[in-house]
C-alpha cells in the first residue's frame, strides 16, 4: 500500500469527522471540526472543534470522547489510509480566541 502524505491524510480525517459529527451528533448545539493534527509518525491524530452555543462545549467533548471507537470504525471503512492513527478529540480555544478577536476588531 502506498503511503499517504501527512497533509493529506489530515483532510480525510478532518472531512471523516465532520462527516461524522454531522450524523451522530444532536441538534441542541452546531458542532464544527476546524481542524486536524497528526504527529509526526502520524500514529496520532488530534481533531479540534467548536460548538456553538459555546455553553455546550463540554457535553460535545465528552460525546466525542465516548464515540472515538465508533469513529475508529467509520474511518476504517470510509477510507483507504490502512492503520487509523489514535483518535483525540480537545476543544479549539485558539479557534474561540480568534473569534472574539474578529468581534472586537469590528466594534471600533
Amino acid at each position: 500500500m502506498r503511503k499517504i502524505k501527512k497533509g493529506k491524510l489530515e483532510e480525510i480525517i478532518h472531512r471523516l469527522a465532520a462527516e461524522f459529527a454531522r450524523d451522530t451528533a444532536s441538534d441542541t448545539s452546531l458542532l464544527t471540526i476546524t481542524r486536524v493534527e497528526l504527529s509526526p509518525t502520524g500514529k496520532e491524530a488530534k481533531i479540534y472543534f467548536t460548538t456553538m452555543p459555546e455553553n455546550r462545549e463540554n457535553a460535545a467533548l465528552k460525546f466525542l470522547i465516548r464515540k472515538i471507537p465508533e469513529f475508529r470504525k467509520y474511518v476504517r471503512v470510509k477510507s483507504r489510509i490502512g492503520v487509523v492513527p489514535r483518535i483525540d478529540f480537545t476543544i479549539d480555544y485558539g479557534e474561540r480566541n480568534r473569534q472574539r478577536l474578529d468581534e472586537l476588531s469590528k466594534k471600533e
